[in-house]
């Protein structure tokens, strides 16, 4: 496995297993799949309502928990030091574990700036070992970044080759932040990224799969991948990805795929900001 080094010198794996709409009654079986398979990291979230799953699945692996990376974030409802404190404590209860190795706000809503400050508690107690946000395009991003004492270690974004996010990358670098993509290889419903003509005759090179290749072009760039699926074959797919490299030329055929640079969510859109917040705020 081939990792990333944050601002405080965690390392971290860059292919991890992604449990977003994974059911809390499958998660647990998923989790278990993937751990078999080799994946070291798991992102879940409170949202997801299936980080118990996450947790039964790690302790009942055997492996022990300093060779794991758990991610889980912070959700909506959840806003504000003393709300957040307490959830970020009930999801270390449903992980079965006494940290988490990155600890993210999920959406850049609500009193962002009292939810970082219970973050920045629990990493100072131990109970993260980085912090970081979701979502935060490059302007919010960059006004919350300059103004918090410890800067976010990543940022969580849809990110794949048809949605490459070239434009955030240079205020991420300002703050030494990395990127982790949800999405990498297009999302819920989504098969032109895994259908391309382009990718799949790149990958006829190296005898890999279009996803497979989208895959590493985002690890090759030293963005954290996070795919997700429910079958254990895929899973195995998409871990075999780091016994080739994609030259320069691949490279500069898949930046040509971009089609979305931000994402295909405008989290700026006071409509998509207004339903969150009645709904989960």
């Amino acid at each position: 496995m081939e990792t990333i080094t944050l601002s405080n010198g965690v390392e971290m794996p860059l292919l991890g297993y992604g449990v977003f709409m994974v059911s809390p009654d499958e998660c647990e079986r998923c989790v278990t799949d993937a751990l078999h398979v080799g994946y070291r990291l798991i992102d879940t979230a409170q949202a997801y309502h299936n980080e118990e799953g996450v947790g039964k699945a790690w302790r009942k692996s055997g492996i022990g928990r300093e060779d794991l990376f758990i991610v889980t974030k912070v959700w909506i409802s959840n806003s504000g030091e003393q709300k957040a404190a307490k959830s970020i404590d009930e999801s270390l209860r449903k992980l079965q574990t006494d940290y988490v190795d990155l600890l993210l706000i999920h959406q850049a809503y609500g009193d962002v700036f009292g939810t970082w400050r219970a973050l920045e508690k629990a990493y100072c107690d131990g109970k993260a070992r980085a912090i970081g946000v979701s979502n935060f395009q490059a302007g919010r991003f960059f006004d919350f970044a300059h103004y918090v004492d410890v800067k976010p270690m990543v940022n969580q974004l849809q990110c794949n080759t048809l949605i490459q996010q070239t434009a955030i990358e240079p205020f991420l670098a300002q703050f030494d932040t990395k990127m982790m993509a949800w999405g990498p290889l297009g999302g819920q419903g989504v098969d032109v990224i895994v259908k391309s003509k382009l990718l799949a005759g790149i990958g006829a090179k190296y005898n890999k799969s279009a996803a497979q290749v989208a895959l590493r072009w985002l690890t090759q760039r030293g963005i954290v991948a996070i795919p997700k699926s429910t079958h254990k074959e895929r899973m195995q797919q998409n871990f075999d990805i780091f016994d080739f490299s994609l030259t320069a030329d691949e490279l500069a055929l898949i930046a040509s795929m971009n089609q979305h640079d931000t994402g295909t969510k405008n989290f700026g859109d006071p409509q998509f900001i207004k339903y969150l917040l009645e709904n989960y705020g």
